[in-house]
């Protein structure tokens, strides 16, 4: 009998344990009720039978396995919570439900591609454990907060190609953010201080004003590419900036620069390519240029640069892009640009002021300017 009754209690037992199991695997239910405000914010008529949002169906467990519903969209951990929100490009139209902020263990937000609009909700940045947010390519408006405070975890931040406005966070506090883009914006004002490990900058095509203020990049160890191209930049482009120790891309074309200092590299400087094309940039061709051992593409295409082009370049082994159309330069190119050594694959000496520049080869394939033009350059004083 004994034994028949311990039989009987290590049934139930297991009984018990396997129901509390059961209990246990389940959603945790604040992330299900954040889950159905964001597909409610949604408009049903843009989710198609195929999309992942019409697998979401609620009767259902989304943390169930295996399962017919919720096969993309969210994923969760081990512990059934939702740790990802990741939205096919379908073209979803709404906006973001501020519930979204419930859901705290998420890592990863990528509804990149749709259709969303309205704010980005501010309590988006301050989910504790976020490393990386994808809002790109939508239509969100409004401002970000002024301050972003946590984002502690954060690694990867892309709003970019949205209709966004204001000035920049003038605080980004992530200690380990690395990729920024914001670029395709409508973001006004200065370039604040950034995020100390930031590895790939993208400002682009906005309306930041104000110089490249040395403040905001001065902490920067590890900046690798940057572009801030078209937007409303002005005054010298600071020698100091091409001298970050990681840095190898640098786009700062269609902006209203007027100057550039270049000041001679160490022999460990990685900078490969630099775009200050479509400025204002005055004054004479640096040959420190050639000093940076890595250089392989320079375009510093219209522009209102004078004098000659140095033969210096012509000797540049690296030197494999170099577009130096729409200035203003004068005299003849040394004949290394043209001869069967030169390194340079692609470029334009044209709609200068240059004298014998062959036609015969691609970069004078273009016209230059006509001699009035030149002379009135020049003051009508120097014969170019």
């Amino acid at each position: 009998m004994a034994s028949i009754a311990a039989s009987v209690y290590l049934f139930f037992l297991l009984h018990l344990l396997s129901v509390t199991a059961t209990v246990a695997q389940t959603t945790y239910p604040p992330d299900v009720s954040a889950l159905k405000a964001i597909k409610a914010a949604i408009d049903p008529s843009t989710i198609p039978d195929y999309s992942c949002l019409a697998t979401w169906d609620f009767t259902y467990d989304p943390c169930a396995t295996p399962s017919s519903h919720f096969l993309c969209g969210c994923a969760c951990g081990y512990d059934y919570r939702i740790n990802m929100l990741y939205f096919d490009a379908i073209g979803y139209v709404g906006t973001l439900s501020p519930l979204v902020s419930e859901l705290t263990d998420l890592e990863s937000i990528d509804l990149s591609n749709n259709k969303f609009s309205g704010p980005i909700p501010t309590s988006l940045f301050s989910l504790p454990n976020l490393i990386s947010l994808n809002l790109r390519n939508n239509s969100f408006s409004g401002t970000i907060p002024p301050v972003i405070p946590i984002l502690e975890t954060l690694q990867i931040l892309d709003l970019s190609s949205n209709s966004l406005s204001g000035p920049l966070p003038q605080t980004l506090s992530s200690r380990i953010l690395t990729r920024l883009d914001l670029s395709f914006n409508n973001f006004t004002g200065p370039i604040p201080k950034l995020p100390r490990n930031v590895r790939e900058l993208a400002l682009k095509s906005n309306s930041l004003s104000g110089i490249l203020p040395e403040t905001s990049f001065s902490e920067l160890v590890q900046l690798e590419a940057v572009d801030l191209s078209d937007n409303l930049l002005t005054g010298t482009i600071p020698g100091w900036f091409f001298l970050q120790p990681f840095l190898q891309r640098v786009n700062l074309s269609n902006n209203r620069f007027t100057g550039m200092d270049i000041l001679k590299p160490n022999n460990s400087n990685l900078l490969d390519t630099i775009d200050a094309g479509y400025n204002k940039i005055t004054g004479y061709l640096s040959t420190n240029f050639t000093v940076y051992p890595m250089l392989s593409s320079l375009s510093l295409r219209y522009n209102k640069l004078k004098g000659s082009i140095p033969k210096e370049f012509s000797r540049k082994k690296t030197l494999k892009s170099f577009f130096l159309d729409g200035n203003y330069l004068k005299g003849k190119p040394s004949k290394d640009f043209f001869s069967r050594k030169s390194s340079i694959v692609s470029g334009s000496f044209g709609d200068n002021c240059l004298k014998r520049c062959p036609k015969s080869s691609k970069l004078c394939s273009k016209s230059q300017k006509s001699s009035s033009i030149c002379r009135n350059a020049y003051g009508g004083k120097v014969k170019v």
